[in-house]
């Protein structure tokens, strides 16, 4: 499972951000294109922190007023 790994260092693919976050990878490149998240690569397919994944997955949450992952 991704959130078995060290999540300080752990980069995820677009998928693997979205599974991780419980969201679609449209909602991955929604939180791309309004800043919440930031590719760490410069070229070719955007790779993401994990930790800046989850934080923003929790914000969003925190904002919809939910407090835990939709199943």
């Amino acid at each position: 499972m991704l959130l078995d790994c060290d999540l300080e260092h752990a980069i995820w693919t677009t998928a693997e951000a979205a599974e991780a976050a419980g969201v679609t990878t449209d909602v991955i490149y929604q939180w791309k294109r309004r800043g919440k998240i930031k590719p760490v690569n410069r070229r070719g397919w955007p790779r993401y922190r994990a930790m800046d994944v989850l934080r923003a997955e929790q914000a969003t949450r925190e904002r919809a007023g939910r407090t835990h992952l939709a199943a």
